[in-house]
């Protein structure tokens, strides 16, 4: 089901679900509260087109049925992740002047459980939604384009929004990093990430990396991932592990600031030449990493800046329901060289 973000947006009701599943309201009703008896077959149906739907039940009780809560779900993949409490900063920054509130729900990159979260936070009737990424399951592709309220997907713009997007392109910052790295002169080129198939903005990173280097005559010439335990001691041992596998690298880049910031520790305890004999970049612009020996190259991701602008759309278009929705907001990286990518500073 493909909803146009301008199209206006009539709240579901269990009429509606009653048509798609040829079943009564009362009966569509028993099964989304689960209550009654009703036939294994019916409440399979009944579940089904609901879902296709994108239906959510309303779970604020009487009187209030037909109101909002002055909440906004906020859906991120982590919170151990230093990038989101960035972004949730720019977002109370800006509600803290309105009635609205955040309430944040963790989907730990997994979109079975982004659809649990984002079914329980609906069924609550918050004021808007401000979701992480572009990629969702069906299911919750259905609940957001039905939900009624303001939706802002955060973090990526290489892709179509459900309704309004504030983020980066991450194919573009992949790209212009390896633009920069070989214009240093750097050719044999290593990549240390984290589990792509669920981190879809490190994918489209890596894709428009080495979408650049391809231009320019260069392949990746080793390649690491991970998943899970401590970022810092992940990117020590992939480091080493590369190092060791591939030892005539001039640069290594990795997809996050944390790892990198291991592998960066990693050369300097074993006396490697940085940048002189390999030069090192991450991403994200982590400000904690600021103390390190020497300042790791870097891209700014603008996490503050998504996270104010998200929270905007949210509260101007829920103080004015006139404003059109399907906002488009991409912002620009910048890339910070640190110490690590310049082998001679460029002259100003």
């Amino acid at each position: 089901m493909t909803t146009s973000p301008d199209a206006p947006r009539r709240p579901l009701t269990l009429k509606d679900v009653s048509e798609a599943s040829g079943v009564s309201e009362m009966t569509v009703s028993r099964v989304l509260r689960n209550r009654g008896d009703v036939s294994e077959a019916t409440r399979d149906r009944v579940i089904a087109a609901a879902k296709e739907l994108g239906y959510v039940p309303n779970k604020i009780a009487g009187a209030l049925a037909s109101q909002r809560v002055n909440l906004v779900a906020v859906i991120i993949p982590s919170l151990s992740n230093l990038v989101f409490p960035e972004v949730m900063t720019g977002i109370s920054q800006v509600l803290d002047d309105t009635p609205l509130q955040p309430v944040v729900g963790v989907t730990q990159y997994k979109p079975e459980k982004e659809e649990d979260v984002l079914y329980e936070m609906l069924s609550w009737r918050p004021s808007g939604v401000i979701i992480a990424g572009l990629e969702h399951t069906e299911p919750a592709r259905a609940m957001l384009a039905a939900a009624g309220v303001p939706v802002v997907e955060i973090m990526d713009t290489d892709g179509e929004p459900v309704d309004a997007m504030v983020g980066i392109s991450h194919r573009r910052a992949g790209r212009e990093m390896a633009k920069a790295i070989v214009a240093q002169g750097y050719r044999r080129i290593g990549f240390l990430g984290t589990g792509m198939p669920l981190d879809h903005r490190a994918r489209k990173r890596f894709e428009g990396f080495t979408e650049a280097l391809a231009k320019a005559g260069v392949e990746i010439a080793d390649r690491e991932f991970y998943s899970g335990g401590s970022a810092l001691a992940k990117g020590r041992e992939m480091t080493e592990a590369m190092l060791n596998r591939t030892p005539d690298l001039d640069f290594l880049y990795y997809s996050n600031d944390m790892i990198g910031a291991g592998g960066l520790l990693y050369c300097l305890e074993k006396g490697i030449d940085v940048p002189g004999k390999l030069g090192l970049a991450g991403f994200n612009r982590v400000e904690l990493l600021d103390g390190l020996p020497r300042r790791l190259a870097t891209m700014d991701a603008c996490r503050l800046e998504i996270g104010r602008a998200a929270a905007r759309i949210i509260a101007d278009r829920s103080s004015d329901p006139e404003i059109p929705g399907g906002q488009r907001d991409i912002l620009t990286p910048t890339i910070d060289p640190g110490d690590t990518l310049y082998r001679s500073r460029p002259r100003v």
